[in-house]
């Protein structure tokens, strides 16, 4: 009986398999110890500290005046809604922009122009950032190729171009340019795995080609859509160098104040004040996203 139990539990996929796959996550959870967790606890408590110029040692010396400072100026209160708005109307703008192309590739058959399609998406993602954002300015700037051309057209004088940059409007520019590729790789992912047959069925109930999509095509890619729409969000709630070169450091965002401290200022306990209030409402979006995702693939919330 027992040599029985034995040769059964031989051929059967034991826990010993089961724990050897395990491992396999072992270094991706040392890595986000040490790269995540670690820095992220340091900088919590980094910030409840006093502050001491030039200090970046934690002490036990644990104080609320970062905090009643941030929320007492209103200058950080309008920096923190300033993010939270680019981060969204960046999102929205982005996903408009690019669910076109990227159902367009993952509809696209033929597969010489799909991969022409998705050299032009990815060929965005090759150029250094600031090198991109360079040549957005020669574009976008007050002596630039739109402001002249208009101008060529006379539907501008030329001693009043239009204002693209240094502004909310240049900020929202460059991280849209930024964030595309990003949403079009998320979204041509699902848009790809929807089933065709679903439109088609749709379409042969007597739906016309934009009620299948509006009503089949769309709601089914919504999982990519939350996705993006996360990612954007992050990638633009967090993001310092588009608002320093298109904002020229007049758009006052979050991550402005925060280099502005520990950089310029060597506050870094303020500083870290700062980052912890942009990781909050950073971790409130991912909750959001986590919470509306639910509901939408009929999970409980």
């Amino acid at each position: 009986m027992t040599e029985a139990s034995a040769q059964v539990g031989f051929h059967q996929p034991g826990s010993y398999q089961r724990h050897m796959k395990w491992l396999l996550v072992v270094p991706l959870v040392i890595f986000w110890v040490i790269f995540f967790v670690i820095p992220v606890g340091l900088m919590f408590a980094t910030s409840f500290n006093s502050q001491i110029i030039g200090q970046v040692a934690v002490t036990s010396d644990l104080t609320l005046d970062n905090y009643i400072r941030f929320f007492s100026r209103s200058n950080y209160l309008l920096a923190a809604w300033r993010s939270v708005l680019l981060a969204i109307v960046v999102s929205v703008i982005t996903l408009i922009v690019a669910y076109p192309m990227a159902y367009l590739i993952a509809k696209t058959e033929n597969q010489a122009r799909n991969t022409f399609l998705l050299i032009l998406v990815l060929s965005a993602m090759q150029l250094d950032m600031v090198i991109r954002l360079y040549g957005m300015m020669v574009i976008l700037g007050d002596n630039g190729l739109i402001n002249q051309m208009l101008a060529g057209l006379g539907l501008i004088k030329v001693d009043e171009p239009i204002q693209f940059m240094y502004n909310f409007l240049g900020v929202v520019l460059g991280l849209v340019q930024f964030a595309l590729p990003f949403m079009i790789l998320t979204l041509m992912g699902v848009i790809a795995g929807i089933d065709p047959s679903l439109e088609e069925a749709a379409r042969s109930l007597g739906a016309s080609r934009r009620r299948a999509f509006l009503r089949v095509t769309l709601p089914a890619s919504m999982p990519g859509i939350l996705s993006g729409s996360l990612l954007v969000f992050a990638l633009s709630i967090s993001s310092y160098i588009v608002p320093a070169l298109m904002g020229g450091f007049r758009v006052g965002v979050l991550p402005i104040h925060i280099f502005q401290q520990v950089a310029e200022g060597a506050r870094f306990q303020f500083g870290a004040t700062i980052s912890v209030i942009l990781f909050i409402l950073s971790a409130a979006a991912v909750a959001t996203y986590l919470r509306v995702g639910s509901s939408k693939s009929g999970g409980l919330a």
